[in-house]
C-alpha cells in the first residue's frame, strides 16, 4: 500500500483544522469533518461556520416541510464552498435514513428528505445533528497536496466536537484534542 492510499483511507472520519497560514476565507480557522475520501478526492463538512442569512425556517418553507415552531431556530451551517444549494446533514444514530453514509460507527452523513422531515417535526429520532448548506470538496490528490503544504492539521472526529462544543470554540477545542495549544500555533512550517 503506497502512502497516498494509506492517507486516503485514514482521512475518512478525521477532522481537518485549518492552520493559521490558511488565508482562504472559505476555510480560515475552520474545522472540517471528512465524510469521504477516495482516490477521486474528498468531501467534508465545515462544522464551525453558521450561515449568516439562511434559517431553518426558510429551508423548511422552501421545501414545503411542516415543522414545529422550535425547529425554526435550528442553526444552518456553511458546509463549504461546493454545492452551495444542497443540504447535508451530519448526524448520530439512527442510520436507517435513505442515502445514509456512515463516516464512523457513531457518525453519518445524509442529505435526503426523510431525515430533514423528522428533524423539522421534532420526532426525537435524531438527537444529534448538524444541517449544512454546501460542502467542502477536493479533487484527486488535492487534499494530500494541501496537507504536504502544511495547510491543515488532522485528528480523529469527535461527536462531542461536532454536536456539543459551542461553535465559536470548535477550532480551539479541535486543536486541544490533538494536544496543540491554539495560542502557541504558528504558521511556520518545519522539516525533519
Amino acid at each position: 500500500m503506497n502512502m497516498e492510499t494509506s492517507l486516503q483511507s485514514y482521512l475518512k472520519g478525521q477532522m481537518l483544522m485549518a492552520m493559521p497560514s490558511l488565508k482562504d476565507p472559505n476555510f480560515s480557522q475552520t474545522v472540517t469533518c471528512i465524510c469521504e475520501h477516495t482516490e477521486a478526492g474528498a468531501l467534508g463538512i465545515v462544522i464551525n461556520r453558521i450561515h449568516p442569512f439562511i434559517s431553518a425556517k426558510e429551508i423548511f418553507d422552501e421545501l414545503k416541510i411542516d415543522y414545529k415552531t422550535e425547529a425554526e431556530s435550528i442553526n444552518i451551517f456553511v458546509g463549504g464552498p461546493v454545492h452551495m444549494g444542497e443540504l447535508f446533514i451530519l448526524h448520530g444514530p439512527p442510520f436507517d435514513w435513505e442515502g445514509c453514509v456512515n463516516i464512523t460507527p457513531t457518525l453519518a452523513l445524509s442529505n435526503t428528505r426523510d431525515i430533514l422531515e423528522s428533524i423539522a417535526r421534532g420526532e426525537g429520532r435524531v438527537n444529534s445533528f448538524l444541517i449544512a448548506l454546501g460542502c467542502a470538496g477536493w479533487g484527486q490528490f488535492q487534499l494530500e497536496s494541501e496537507l504536504s503544504a502544511n495547510a491543515w492539521l488532522t485528528g480523529p472526529v469527535s461527536n462531542e466536537l461536532v454536536f456539543d462544543v459551542p461553535i465559536e470554540f470548535r477550532w480551539d477545542r479541535a486543536l486541544e484534542l490533538i494536544g496543540i495549544d491554539p495560542m502557541k500555533l504558528t504558521d511556520a512550517a518545519g522539516n525533519a
